[in-house]
């Protein structure tokens, strides 16, 4: 009895590690460096988050979790809330809609299927912002996040599959 309740705590945990680890880069990339500019061009790693799980693990990474780590990005940044909600929603969406193209495919493919993917969201999340602000904000910052968020991508994207081959090596 005891051994068996040990093994679904442990399956649990195991289930939870996308979603703490998407809220742990969240954490991650919203610490205030004190680095003049940084904040608003730093990259979007709960989106690397959310692109990778949803491709390798989507059953680790429903909709509803998204949503939810998307709302927490708003309140935590200060954007309007649901715009990071709505941008992940899409992502999530895009990816399980190319999960069979992108699957196997080379590392450059998926890089640069991430790239299209980040940029329509990144420009996405602009233009929510822009309507509710009813403002035209300037684009520069969003552009240099894409370029950054594109650019950390193969370290972050690394991270995630040590995590994720090594939960499949404890399973």
């Amino acid at each position: 009895m005891r051994s068996r309740v040990l093994q679904q705590l442990d399956t649990l945990a195991r289930n939870l590690v996308p979603l703490l680890l998407t809220v742990a880069l969240l954490l991650a990339g919203i610490l205030p460096l004190h680095i003049t500019m940084l904040q608003s061009v730093a990259p979007l790693l709960p989106l690397i988050a959310v692109f990778y799980w949803t491709l390798y693990r989507p059953d680790l990474m429903p909709a509803v979790a998204v949503f939810a780590i998307g709302l927490l990005q708003d309140i935590l940044v200060g954007l309007p809330i649901g715009v990071s909600a709505c941008v992940l929603v899409c992502v999530h969406a895009a990816v399980n809609t190319q999960r069979r193209f992108l699957a196997g495919k080379s590392f450059a493919i998926l890089w640069l299927g991430f790239a299209v993917v980040a940029s329509a969201a990144l420009l996405l999340g602009w233009l929510l912002t822009c309507i509710y602000y009813v403002t035209l904000v300037t684009p520069d910052r969003v552009v240099f996040q894409i370029l950054t968020t594109i650019g950390c991508f193969p370290i972050f994207c690394r991270l995630l599959q040590r995590c994720r081959l090594s939960l499949a090596e404890r399973a």
